[in-house]
């Protein structure tokens, strides 16, 4: 008879180990859990006994935890040991690195922006470097994920890196010494220009988001913000703390954020506002799109249930659960759904998943809006009875059933074919990067700072002329008419490109605010801001 191997032995152990555990507590289920455990262990056995070809049981015992995670719902995942690092860099915010933003353009390391306050900005690593070399060896052609493994390393360590530069023939060699390098979740913040609106994007929400929030917030009101529009556009969600504590920054003592309803008591919770926050009366409109999910639907449903300010955009996400991240013996993660969270007035934010697939589920869209406007709420209060309505503490009607409905839905801009293919090759960046390598001391001569940059470039006919050449040169086929519907949209990124790279996000953000229509009608909508959360 063929012997166990020690990892399958092991992970056989570990199983029954589960099991024991679970048959322990046999309050929380009413199935035999001891008795599935023994079934799988005793199909495992059969597996790697007799079948035909030799198997991994590693494998085996991932793709069963796999398969038991897809049959929940499609928030409950496994994690395997290889991606825990990421995953707990994203939240922990921060890794040890060198310290830049970069892509892969045409096989070659370039260097998007040095983040500020890192290694390689302090050595004079700049926007549109190339890496060539990295520890003496050939570096063109890595892909996207090889990068990080080769440039990341322990605080402390070092990395030779070869770079080609625009205007210098040999390549520039930099010893640079690993730190901890911050990933910003806060990655714009200003007030803007000859006004007293204040801007702030959260892209996450990490465990420095509210730290970052707060200085940022205390930063803009010094320079005069008295007016805030908190962008969570494309911001996934991340820890509910996070998004507690920044909703709580605008609320009232007493009232209550978010409470959660599981199927096991310890994890409902109810969670209120503290009394005496420092931004309780500042006037306050919140961005959303498709893309914004989970805990930045918590703060959007809590600021509109609340009628502390306007939600403006298109419906959220609808990722309305809980998760509670376990680590397993080998260090890999199991994320489980524990509870569902609901908003002030009683909305459950979670859209329907069960009878999709994870594909179907992510894909689709969460509500079908046919028109734009004010509190489409009003309009389907008495059409639309598919989805429950629920009433803002003032009295206004809000759609439950999946999502937040803004309070004025403004559609996102649509790209044409052309532009979406321009992006996808990087030629809005390439086509800026060889306009900095000619004029990048001049930009910095002529503008004292970003605003009289966003004021007043403008770009020359001839960058546009030699993007339609890279266009061409990389097989993207030109259509002139496509380029007319987008041209505003094509000025303005290669503008915004040029900007970051010499002053960082804010440059990139406050030139493409210029076009946003959603940030436009927010602009507008301050004064019912005002009326609505009573701060006249």
């Amino acid at each position: 008879m063929a012997r166990f191997r020690p990892q399958l032995l092991g992970a056989t152990l570990l199983m029954l180990g589960v099991a024991i555990g679970f048959w322990a507590r046999p309050l929380l289920s009413g199935d035999s859990v001891y008795e599935q455990l023994r079934k799988f262990s005793e199909a495992l056995n059969y597996i790697y006994r007799t079948y035909v070809e030799e198997v991994d049981s590693q494998r085996l015992v991932e793709a069963a935890i796999k398969g038991m995670v897809d049959s929940l719902d499609p928030h409950s995942v496994y994690i395997p040991v290889s991606e825990m690092q990421r995953v707990e860099e994203d939240f922990r915010g921060s890794f040890e690195g060198i310290g830049v933003e970069f892509d892969v353009i045409n096989d070659t390391i370039t260097v998007i922006a040095p983040i500020a306050g890192g290694p390689a900005e302090a050595l004079g690593i700049q926007a549109g470097d190339k890496i060539v070399t990295i520890d003496g060896q050939n570096a063109v052609g890595l892909s996207r994920t090889e990068v990080p493994r080769r440039l990341r390393g322990p605080k402390g360590t070092t990395v030779r890196v070869g770079i080609r530069r625009a205007g210098i023939k040999d390549i520039l060699e930099f010893t640079i010494t690993r730190d901890r390098i911050p990933i910003y979740s806060v990655d714009a913040a200003f007030v803007l220009e000859g006004s007293d609106v204040g801007y702030v994007r959260i892209n996450r929400f990490a465990a420095t988001t509210y730290q970052e929030f707060r200085e940022a917030l205390q930063r803009l009101r010094a320079e005069g913000m008295r007016k805030l529009i908190l962008d969570l556009r494309g911001n996934p969600g991340g820890f509910m703390e996070q998004a507690i504590r920044i909703a709580d920054e605008f609320i009232p003592g007493g009232y209550r954020i978010v409470y959660t309803r599981g199927r096991v008591a310890e994890f409902n919770e109810d969670y209120y506002s503290r009394s005496g926050q420092e931004f309780e009366r500042t006037p306050l409109i919140v961005l959303v799109n498709r893309a914004s999910a989970s805990a930045s639907e918590i703060v959007s449903g809590a600021i509109q249930d609340l009628d502390r300010g306007l939600i403006v955009g298109e419906t959220t996400f609808g990722k309305g659960s809980v998760q509670r991240q376990y680590e397993l013996p080998d260090g890999s993660g199991l994320r489980v759904t524990v509870s569902f969270y609901y908003t002030p007035s009683g909305r459950a934010i979670q859209r329907p998943y069960k009878g999709k697939s994870r594909q179907q589920y992510i894909q689709e869209e969460t509500l079908l809006e046919t028109e734009e406007g004010e509190n489409i709420a009003h309009v389907r209060e008495l059409k639309d009875t598919a989805r429950p309505l629920y009433r803002t503490l003032g009295g206004r009607p809000v759609l439950g059933g999946g999502g937040i409905v803004p309070d004025y839905i403004v559609r996102s801009d649509t790209l044409t074919r052309l532009s979406v293919d321009l992006r996808r090759h990087g030629l809005f960046w390439k086509v800026a990067e060889e306009y900095l390598a000619q004029h990048r001391a001049e930009v910095e001569r002529q503008y004292e700072n970003f605003w009289a940059f966003v004021r007043r470039f403008r770009l020359p006919e001839a960058t546009l002329k030699r993007l339609r050449e890279l266009a061409e040169e990389r097989g993207v086929q030109w259509d002139e008419e496509l380029f007319r519907r987008d041209a505003d949209y094509v000025e303005h990124v290669v503008k915004a490109s040029i900007g970051r790279a010499i002053w960082g996000n804010n440059a990139f953000t406050a030139v493409m605010l210029q076009i946003d229509r959603q940030f436009q009608k927010a602009l507008e909508l301050f004064p019912e801001a005002i009326r609505i959360a009573r701060l006249q």
